[in-house]
């Protein structure tokens, strides 16, 4: 059973520099609170590093 991460935009990417927007549009996030759900992996886990600040991230069984 592999785990998921539930990621939710929360927090406008407007005012922060290109590169957080470029990692919020990469993670599939378009507009606030769109939630898209990933595979838990370490490059997935180092972008939501990035960007805490504009996310809430939930893990979810499978």
């Amino acid at each position: 059973m592999s785990k998921k991460l539930r990621i939710t935009l929360v927090k406008s990417a407007i005012g922060y520099p290109k590169r957080q927007k470029l990692t919020v549009k990469s993670l599939g996030l378009g507009r606030m609170n769109s939630t898209i759900v990933h595979d838990d992996t370490p490059p997935i886990r180092g972008m939501i590093h990035k960007i805490i600040h504009l996310v809430k991230v939930e893990e979810i069984d499978a």
